[in-house]
């Protein structure tokens, strides 16, 4: 099992553009790709776009993703430099 920090970078947050790159992403692997969110209590299956919609996370959030499985570290790695990279969006 794998866990990172991540912190939503892009000036327009995890909104559905980005909420369904997550999913895309997410769907390829054979892991289970869970997202948290501490400051109020929201957990989030990364394969579901209700879901990561739910987290309602703007810019400066941080959440906690959980990554487990037999693909796990390739998982973490492309989850990190999607939310890295801003979902290629503008980062201000």
């Amino acid at each position: 099992m794998r866990e990172s920090r991540i912190v939503v970078v892009n000036r327009l947050g995890l909104h559905a553009r980005a909420a369904a790159q997550l999913v895309r992403l997410a769907a390829k692997f054979d892991s289970s790709i869970t997202i948290f969110r501490a400051d109020r209590n929201v957990f989030a299956n990364a394969k579901s776009i209700l879901s990561v919609l739910a987290l309602a996370a703007a810019k400066d959030t941080e959440l906690v993703v959980t990554v487990s499985g037999e693909d796990e570290e390739l998982a973490m790695k492309e989850i990190e430099g999607l939310f890295a990279n801003g979902f290629g969006e503008s980062l201000q």
